[in-house]
């Protein structure tokens, strides 16, 4: 029979008179709301960054290849569309699809509006997925290689701005070196990403427009935008990538290109990390409070425990069993409340934002396995450590007091 866990089963149950039963119920709720909310700002924190950096690759890419030049501009030189080391890049593992693309700036010209954007070609390699999802009205024009398309998808901030609907005829100015030339689109959708930055700057269409006013060949194109199967890998498939094409070309991940968009995103690892110190010190005095009273409760039974040749060991091992139901309970009741507050939020979308203060339209969230088994570990072990500060009251109890003032 185990002794201490008979005796520390006796200890928190609901007995008539169990005084200490208030402050269990108390520490529990503690450690599950603490641990909810711990889960919650994880799940938060990284479904807003993934939400984010999706939406800026959806644009650029994990990794753009263009042309090496000292000076930054929308308007790549021209390279081959046919590269040696495009091989043994669709051979890596870490890269999931690659696709070619120019760009060029211009403006948009309505009866009393103009707006400047930059056209972005793309070819019949190019992943709609991205925009396909994020379409408000319209659909994504279809591309081939023998045949240009006079099709071009807008965003819906652009549309706004120059009230222009679907299906509207869209005309567009470029400078070609001196002379400025003008081309009439149609508009086949309207896109809405959130990303204000970006929304309001790009216009999808045919890349052979661009080779056209560039007079390029055909087998020419602005770069090579790379997209990778995981995030993560970036900056070391950068490198690669960088060392792999040569020195006429230079590779650029999208952290690179728009440094300020993920150091901001960076910045609010810090705001989580706070709140998970403070919610860890809260939790923490709440279940060494609790051991205490427990201890200081169980005073006369402790002296009598020591007096029938019980050991300190043991009785720190009584109540040990003690804190570990109370986290064990606390981690229970926290899982189910954060899962479920997780569940409503991705499945209802009950609470939203300010599109174009945050990017999103509504809170995201991201449950990932191991954010949840580091929390939950994490969780038992501090409770475990903290145990150390009120188990040494055990070794200062002598049986004589105890019992005589009992």
């Amino acid at each position: 029979m185990n002794t201490e866990l008979f005796l520390a089963k006796r200890l928190v149950s609901r007995s008539k008179g169990n005084f200490s039963w208030t402050f269990v119920v108390i520490a529990i709720t503690s450690i599950a709301l603490g641990l909810a909310i711990m889960f919650v700002a994880v799940a938060i924190l990284t479904g807003f960054k993934k939400e984010i950096s999706e939406k800026v690759v959806g644009f650029c890419g994990h990794v753009q290849i263009t042309k090496f030049t000292e000076n930054s501009t929308y308007e790549p030189q021209p390279v081959e569309k046919a590269q040696p080391f495009l091989v043994r890049l669709n051979q890596a593992k870490e890269v999931s699809h690659i696709q070619v693309f120019a760009s060029k700036a211009g403006i948009i010209k309505t009866s009393d509006q103009i707006q400047g954007v930059i056209l972005k070609g793309v070819g019949s390699d190019y992943d709609w997925s991205f925009f396909r999802n994020r379409m408000a009205e319209g659909h994504v024009f279809k591309l081939n290689d023998t045949m240009r398309s006079d099709e071009v998808i807008i965003s819906r901030k652009i549309a706004r701005l120059l009230n222009l609907h679907l299906n509207d005829d869209l005309r567009m100015y470029f400078i070609v070196g001196t002379t400025t030339l003008g081309r009439k689109f149609k508009i086949s959708g309207i896109y809405d990403t959130g990303l204000e930055e970006f929304d309001k700057l790009y216009v999808i269409g045919d890349i052979h427009h661009i080779q056209k006013l560039n007079n390029w060949t055909g087998s020419q194109v602005g770069g090579f935008e790379v997209y990778l199967k995981n995030f993560r890998d970036i900056d070391r498939m950068g490198v690669y990538i960088y060392h792999l094409i040569g020195f006429s070309l230079d590779a650029q991940t999208i952290k690179m290109q728009y440094p300020q968009i993920f150091d901001w995103l960076d910045l609010q690892d810090i705001n989580v990390l706070i709140i998970l110190i403070l919610i860890i010190l809260v939790s923490s005095t709440t279940i060494i409070s609790t051991l205490l009273i427990l201890i200081l409760e169980r005073t006369t039974m402790i002296g009598i425990l020591k007096a029938l040749g019980m050991r300190n060991v043991n009785i720190r091992k009584l109540f040990l069993y003690n804190a570990l139901y109370i986290v064990g309970w606390g981690i229970f009741w926290g899982n189910l409340l954060a899962f479920t507050l997780c569940f409503l939020q991705k499945k209802f979308e009950l609470v939203t934002l300010s599109q174009e203060s945050y990017y999103v339209s509504v809170i995201p969230v991201n449950i990932n396995p191991w954010n949840i088994l580091l929390i939950n570990l994490g969780t038992i072990a501090v409770c475990y450590l903290i145990f150390i500060i009120p188990s040494l009251i055990i070794s200062r109890v002598t049986p004589l007091k105890a019992i005589r003032f009992s």
